[in-house]
């Protein structure tokens, strides 16, 4: 079966749309984030893939409306007893008030921040982000390298940061992959995924069957790993 794929922008909504050997069109909306994707018949234009997208943009939008009530963390207090997770296992904090500078560290099961006892919600929110960017800069070099070898391509430079909308981006240009800082408190798998999702973009800019055949070469079980990163909690700032 031949494809063919495009991209399009419909009223601020991102489109990825797929040509195939199709009688008629289709249209997904996708968790966590409102991916929206169009399989369509090739005797269709990118015009009149455009007009069915807006006849059916109110669907579109409840199921991204939908979406956003996925469970997810409201903003945390940093006081003892909230829930925090870390590589996907749920954990509780304990605040520990004492003199010197703020970490963290898990003991046993608990995520124990010490800090000094005038130190403010806020303050502690930013030690515990600066604490889960540790711990992909811990792991994340040797999933890179590990990706480096089977796809034998290198990544020159890579980041983490706070996104809005994505797991992970990269710039094919530049190879420069982004990962988002979220992606510490979910389970090792669903940081493996973004990896050789964001490398395989390396290869096929969109995500049709051409990609979907690479990434099925390459982690068989990607889908399970997608969903289990799209159905965990999701942290309150994300849909900000």
């Amino acid at each position: 079966m031949s494809t063919a794929s495009a991209y399009l922008s419909v009223r601020g909504i991102d489109i990825d749309v797929i040509y195939k050997d199709i009688k008629n069109l289709h249209i997904g909306v996708y968790p966590p984030m409102g991916r929206v994707r169009v399989a369509a018949p090739q005797r269709l234009d990118d015009v009149q893939v455009r007009l069915a997208v807006i006849q059916r943009l109110p669907w579109i939008q409840r199921q991204r409306k939908e979406l956003r009530g996925t469970p997810r963390q409201s903003e945390r207090e940093m006081v003892t007893g909230e829930s925090h997770y870390v590589w996907g296992v749920r954990r509780r904090l304990k605040v520990v008030e004492r003199p010197g500078r703020s970490h963290l560290e898990v003991d046993g099961e608990r995520l124990v921040l010490y800090t000094p006892a005038d130190s403010t919600a806020d303050k502690r929110r930013e030690n515990l982000d600066q604490w889960y960017r540790q711990q992909l800069r811990d792991v994340l070099p040797e999933v890179i390298a590990r990706w480096e070898a089977k796809f034998e391509v290198s990544v020159p430079k890579w980041t983490i940061r706070r996104m809005k909308t994505k797991w992970g981006s990269c710039n094919r240009e530049t190879r420069h992959i982004w990962f988002n800082v979220e992606l510490a408190k979910k389970h090792p798998d669903c940081l493996e995924y973004i990896v050789v999702h964001e490398m395989a973009h390396y290869f096929e800019r969109n995500h049709g069957e051409r990609f979907t055949k690479l990434m099925d070469g390459l982690m068989p079980d990607w889908r399970r790993r997608r969903g289990e990163l799209n159905g965990s909690p999701l942290a309150e700032e994300t849909w900000k």
